[in-house]
């Protein structure tokens, strides 16, 4: 399907449902098929960037590891930088981090210490909004650096998990919901 023509109903059957992964119970939104899609990746990244290029985005930053996908994509439409938060030691120069909650335990994420400049308009990407704490931690390494934060934007969300409601405070965006 051309690009033109696609909407946000033809994204969501580009998504393939993958049962009992990664655990039993749980049907794993795999994007990987709407990725290898030229035209449903493309529209993915025209309907994020055309939601937030009002924004004076100056800075997208994207959470490891398929956050570096979209955000890359969407810096580039948007004109902005781009800054990775990745998992705990996988960054070069001196970083921040926080630890977060998973359902089983504690991760860490850490960002460069001098990513972002105060008062920096930025967007923050990922794939999926599950549970809502990965965003939550990352939303701390953004204002922890003084930055502003314009706006949350993902591919798919999982509103049933309520991962909105960690981020009450933060401006969210979805194209696709379940």
């Amino acid at each position: 399907m051309k690009t033109a023509t696609m909407r946000k109903s033809d994204l969501k059957k580009c998504i393939r449902d993958i049962p009992d992964f990664p655990k039993e119970g749980i049907i794993f939104k795999d994007i990987t098929t709407l990725l290898k899609d030229k035209g449903a990746f493309k529209k993915s990244v025209d309907l994020l960037a055309r939601k937030f290029r009002k924004e004076r985005i100056e800075c997208v930053v994207g959470v490891e590891a398929r956050g570096f996908i979209f955000g890359a994509a969407l810096a580039y439409k948007l004109g902005a930088g781009f800054v990775p938060v990745r998992k705990k030691g996988k960054l070069p120069a001196k970083t921040k981090s926080v630890t977060y909650q998973l359902e089983y335990g504690t991760d860490v994420l850490e960002i460069h210490e001098d990513a972002l400049a105060p008062q920096t308009r930025v967007l923050i990407v990922d794939d999926l909004l599950a549970t809502g704490g990965t965003i939550k931690a990352v939303s701390e390494l953004v204002k922890n650096q003084q930055a502003t934060i314009a706006g949350v934007a993902f591919l798919v969300e999982l509103g049933f998990l309520r991962g909105k409601d960690k981020l009450k405070d933060l401006p969210v965006y979805s194209v696709i919901k379940y």
